[in-house]
């Protein structure tokens, strides 16, 4: 469960980062007002947590992440 979560979260974050690169638009900053308020920074640490918790997603065997 906690491992799609993360990823769902990283998938955001990456399409936030998708329309930065194509479109210089920050959605997470649009919709929190600017990219330095509160919930925007939450929302940014949340998913920099979720790509470390990927990263052991990463290094771990299929079969082992699924018997927890």
């Amino acid at each position: 469960m906690l491992d799609k979560l993360a990823l769902i979260v990283v998938i955001v974050g990456a399409i936030n980062w998708g329309l930065i690169g194509l479109f210089g638009i920050d959605a997470v900053a649009f919709l929190f007002g600017g990219s330095a308020a509160i919930g925007s920074r939450i929302v940014y640490t949340l998913v920099a947590v979720a790509g470390l918790w990927c990263i052991s997603m990463l290094f771990s065997e299929p079969g082992r992440r699924a018997a927890r």
